[in-house]
């Protein structure tokens, strides 16, 4: 049946749905890729039926948000897990982000799933931190994820890009925290279009001056990094950042612009993933995964570089917003019974923004069930007064 999506304009246009998924949707197994490391960064469900305001600790439904997980690992993807697409800093507290680090790395433990954890200092509550405060929340949420028996990812600090007064107080506290770490962690440098307050991150709003301090701390405990991830949606930045990584560090490409690039590399190297695209695109991305593994990188784009569009859409400025089409498309795909968001953010994207990730998100055939997706689209826009 036709459905009626309103577009940026306010005009109803007719879109007719998609009754079959891709084979390639329906196909995937659990078994790890060997030519690339890939982790999907994870949304969390909400409870929907919890009496909670946007400023009350988060509500989660944790038998759908370890499904969730559970269905990551079955497609053979890590999960990186309490980042920000779990909306880390943005509903999900740290008390909250600790529990669900304990139960996914459980799970992780109990289905052979791998997963990496975000540490980081959300737990510091006043913009007056010093140093020492900010080293001592990240030495809490560490020993958290190794006590998990999880891979730790040092995530950017708001803390931190608060009270650093230039590159060498990054260069103090990562120094400190990479010699007490027990293994190898990932390194994560979020760009201020997914968070403002990482502006300047590394002591410099230069972004040539904050690589050569980031690669400082690399060079100095390249035993201690397993690798790098980079959210900087710069692809050329990339390129040059991997390329001048030692030998053994890993860059986890964050790019969700041009992740299909950057993953399939060229002649001089390639980038692993860690990837918010990837929890929408999971089965797809484990797909063209596998693709590649087969040396065949022009059936790995084929199947890659035609959901570049969904991910551009989504991840549009303001970019840290992308977690509401990410929630969306997970209940129309029938992973939750509801969309409900942490922090009620699921009013963070307009109806026709919503409209035109269902519309690409179709087109790929990433419902499994496009009949209900069709049927869930429709009460959406049922109850924004559109009617069908």
């Amino acid at each position: 049946m036709t459905l009626h999506l309103p577009d940026a304009h306010g005009t109803l246009r007719a879109y007719e749905p998609r009754t079959e998924p891709l084979p390639a949707v329906r196909s995937g197994t659990g078994s790890a890729f060997t030519s690339r490391t890939v982790f999907s960064a994870a949304h969390v469900v909400a409870d929907p039926y919890a009496d909670t305001t946007p400023d009350s600790p988060a509500a989660v439904d944790w038998d759908a948000t370890l499904a969730f997980r559970r269905h990551l690992w079955s497609h053979g993807l890590g999960v990186a897990e309490a980042m920000d697409t779990a909306q880390r800093g943005m509903g999900l507290d740290w008390a909250g982000a600790a529990e669900l680090i304990r139960r996914s790395a459980a799970e992780a433990r109990a289905t052979g799933g791998r997963v990496a954890c975000g540490v980081g200092t959300d737990q510091l509550t006043t913009a007056a931190a010093t140093l020492a405060e900010v080293r001592a929340a990240y030495e809490e949420q560490l020993a958290v994820v190794e006590e998990s028996g999880a891979q730790a990812v040092l995530m950017a600090s708001r803390a931190l890009a608060a009270t650093a007064q230039g590159p060498d107080d990054y260069l103090e506290v990562y120094g400190h925290l990479l010699r007490q770490a027990a293994e190898p962690v990932v390194l994560h440098w979020l760009g201020p279009m997914f968070d403002p307050a990482l502006e300047g991150y590394w002591g410099s709003s230069d972004l040539d001056t904050a690589t050569d301090t980031f690669l400082e701390v690399v060079a100095a405990h390249p035993d201690k990094v397993d690798g790098i991830k980079v959210s900087l949606l710069d692809a050329r930045g990339e390129v040059d950042l991997r390329r001048r990584l030692p030998q053994g560090v890993r860059c986890y490409t964050g790019d969700d612009f041009h992740y299909p690039e950057l993953i399939a590399g060229d002649e001089q190297g390639f980038s692993h993933a860690l990837l918010g695209i990837f929890d929408p695109l999971g089965p797809l991305a484990a797909e063209a995964v596998r693709v590649l593994d087969t040396g065949n990188t022009e059936g790995f784009r084929a199947l890659l570089d035609p959901t570049v569009e969904l991910s551009r859409h989504l991840f549009q400025a303001p970019t840290r917003y992308y977690k509401t089409g990410v929630v969306l498309l997970a209940w129309l795909a029938g992973h939750q019974s509801h969309f409900t968001m942490v922090g009620g953010l699921q009013s963070a994207r307009s109806l026709p923004h919503l409209a035109r990730a269902y519309e690409l998100a179709d087109g790929l055939g990433l419902f499994p069930d496009p009949k209900l997706a069709e049927e869930r689209m429709r009460n959406l826009l049922s109850l924004y007064g559109v009617d069908q």
